[in-house]
C-alpha cells in the first residue's frame, strides 16, 4: 500500500494520500518520476492531503516539492514530521 507520494527524487516534501496516518507509523511512499518505493516512520499524525518531511530541514532552508521550491522552513523540521503552516511559509512574502 502506498501512503504518500513524491514527485521528484530531489523533493524534501511528500503528500499523504491515505486517511488515518498516526505518529510512529511506518509508511510506504512512491517516487513517481523514478517509480521507486521508499519507507519512512512519521513523527506526527498527518491528515490526508497534507505534506510530510522526507529529510531533516533546517530553519530557513528551502522546502522542495515537484522539484521546485515551495517555501522555507520557519523552524527546524525533522524527517517524518508534518509540514504545514506552523513550520513552512511561502517565500513570496
Amino acid at each position: 500500500m502506498v501512503h504518500f507520494v513524491v514527485h521528484d527524487p530531489r523533493d524534501t516534501a511528500a503528500v499523504v494520500v491515505v486517511e488515518g496516518v498516526e505518529a510512529g507509523q511506518e509508511l510506504t511512499g512512491w517516487i513517481m518520476d523514478t517509480d521507486e518505493t521508499i519507507h519512512l516512520t512519521v513523527k506526527d499524525a498527518i491528515p490526508i492531503g497534507h505534506k510530510l518531511a522526507l529529510t531533516d530541514i533546517a530553519e530557513n532552508n528551502d522546502v522542495i516539492k515537484y522539484g521546485e521550491v515551495i517555501g522555507r522552513a520557519v523552524a527546524p523540521i525533522a524527517r517524518g514530521a508534518h509540514l504545514h503552516v506552523h513550520n513552512v511559509k511561502t517565500k513570496r512574502w
